[in-house]
């Protein structure tokens, strides 16, 4: 399939939403400092057999940086945004929100897919699957003086390991502002050092799809079979050579596995 590239992004809105297709409304999620225009090959392909919703976050890409910067907040942002209920597709961040949007009212997703996520980003007493506090902080503390670097430092890391790596990252990096540039890279950082969500996981009842990276240093798959035996619902899927975005490195193997799943749970 031709990649048609989603149309620029207005001027800043409250939410900007790039929508295709039609069918079962599908809303996709990305990672900290992107945009929506990240999923826009996944997007195309799903649009044949559903309404695709490519969100920027709330102060990432073209939407706004709203006051209220909080999971809750959040979701109750999105939930306004589209016709009730929807399956959610998160990547990174974008899934940890929503988890905690399928968790605060579940009456609202109908599916989750969680791809390259986790309930805690940082390290705890007891979670080590996750990156330590200070390599955290330090990202944050670079965002003031050094904030182009620190984005691609980022998107560096998240695909070591993976066997298309430099060309990934080239397409990530070209495409970094395409949207224009985060305004709320610090607060979302917040939310995924401060965030647990460990505790809430066995009650996610949703119908949800694990997709992971084998090669993964941000979220290892220690997590995803974390996940698979404390959700209710779950299937998992670890591609066995790739990294943190494996909608991106392995596109082919990753639209077969979550188009199946999101025609199950339609």
């Amino acid at each position: 399939m031709t990649h048609s590239p989603s149309p620029p992004p207005a001027p800043t809105v409250p939410l900007f939403v790039h929508t295709q297709g039609r069918g079962p409304d599908v809303v996709l999620l990305h990672g900290w400092g992107l945009h929506g225009g990240v999923w826009a090959r996944i997007a195309d392909h799903l649009a044949t057999d559903f309404t695709v919703h490519s969100v920027d976050l709330p102060g990432h890409g073209a939407s706004a940086h709203p006051e209220d910067y909080t999971l809750d907040a959040l979701a109750a942002t999105l939930a306004a945004a589209f016709p009730l209920p929807v399956q959610v597709v998160g990547w990174s961040l974008g899934g940890l929100i929503a988890m905690h949007w399928a968790h605060r009212t579940p009456q609202q997703v109908k599916s989750l897919s969680l791809v390259a996520s986790s309930p805690c980003f940082v390290q705890q007493a007891d979670w080590a699957h996750a990156q330590p506090t200070a390599v955290m902080r330090q990202f944050a503390t670079n965002l003031d003086g050094a904030f182009e670097h620190t984005l691609q430092r980022f998107l560096a890391l998240q695909l070591i390991g993976s066997d298309s790596a430099r060309s990934v990252l080239a397409d990530l990096k070209a495409q970094l502002f395409a949207h224009g540039r985060p305004s709320a890279l610090a607060q979302a950082l917040a939310i995924l050092e401060g965030s647990d969500l460990r505790p809430h996981v066995a009650a996610i009842t949703q119908p949800v799809a694990l997709l992971y990276g084998q090669r993964d240093l941000l979220t290892p798959p220690e997590v995803a079979h974390w996940l698979a035996d404390t959700l209710p619902d779950a299937r998992l899927t670890v591609f066995p050579t790739a990294s943190h975005a494996p909608f991106l490195s392995h596109e082919a193997d990753f639209l077969a596995t979550l188009r199946p799943f999101l025609h199950e749970c339609a």
